[in-house]
C-alpha cells in the first residue's frame, strides 16, 4: 500500500505542478514593475494542503519556475523555485500545526495564516533576490506592493479552493 500512496503523491504532484504553471500563465495582469499578477499562488497553497510537504514544495517550485521560463522571465526561475517551495512548506507547517493543536472550527484561520506566512516569504524572497542577486538595490522595493497584491490574491483564491475541496470531501475520497 505504501508504494501505491507514493505513486499517488507523485502523480498528484505532477498534476499540481502543471496546474500551477497553467494558473500562472492563463490569467496575467501586468504590473508597473514588469511582472504580473496571476493565480499561481492559489495552487501553491492548494498543493500544500493536498500533498505531503516535499511533494507540495516540488509542485509549487517546479510549476512556478516553469511558468517564469515560459513567459520570458528565466532569470527569476531559480529564485521562484526556492521561494515557491518555501511558501508551500510554510503553508503545510501551519496546516499541520492546526491539525495538531487547534479545534476544527479554527481551521480556516490557520489556512489563512499559512497563506499570509507564505506570502511574506514570497515578498521578502523576491525583494532579496532582486536587490542582491539581480543587483537592483533599493530599486527592488518597486516590486514589493505588486507582490503584496499578488499575495493577497493568492491567499483569497487558495483559501476558497481549500474550502471548496473540504466541502466536497474530495481529499477524503482521494486518500
Amino acid at each position: 500500500m505504501k508504494h501505491g500512496k507514493s505513486l499517488f503523491n507523485i502523480v498528484l504532484c505532477a498534476l499540481l505542478a502543471a496546474l500551477c504553471c497553467v494558473a500562472t500563465l492563463v490569467i496575467q495582469i501586468p504590473t508597473p514593475t514588469g511582472g504580473f499578477l496571476n493565480l499561481g499562488d492559489a495552487i501553491v497553497i492548494l498543493g500544500a494542503f493536498l500533498l505531503p510537504p516535499v511533494y507540495g514544495a516540488l509542485a509549487a517550485g517546479v510549476g512556478s519556475a516553469l511558468a517564469d521560463i515560459f513567459v520570458g522571465y528565466a532569470q527569476y526561475a531559480p529564485a521562484t523555485f526556492v521561494i515557491k517551495a518555501m511558501m508551500a512548506l510554510a503553508v503545510w507547517a501551519v496546516i499541520w500545526l492546526s491539525r495538531r493543536f487547534a479545534e476544527k472550527k479554527y481551521y480556516f484561520v490557520f489556512i489563512t495564516a499559512g497563506g499570509v506566512l507564505a506570502e511574506i516569504i514570497m515578498v521578502c524572497g523576491y525583494f532579496g533576490y532582486e536587490a542582491l542577486v539581480l543587483r537592483y538595490g533599493w530599486g527592488a522595493a518597486a516590486s514589493v506592493v505588486p507582490n503584496m497584491v499578488q499575495g493577497l490574491v493568492g491567499i483569497i483564491a487558495g483559501t476558497i479552493l481549500i474550502q471548496l475541496i473540504k466541502a466536497t470531501k474530495i481529499k477524503d475520497k482521494l486518500s
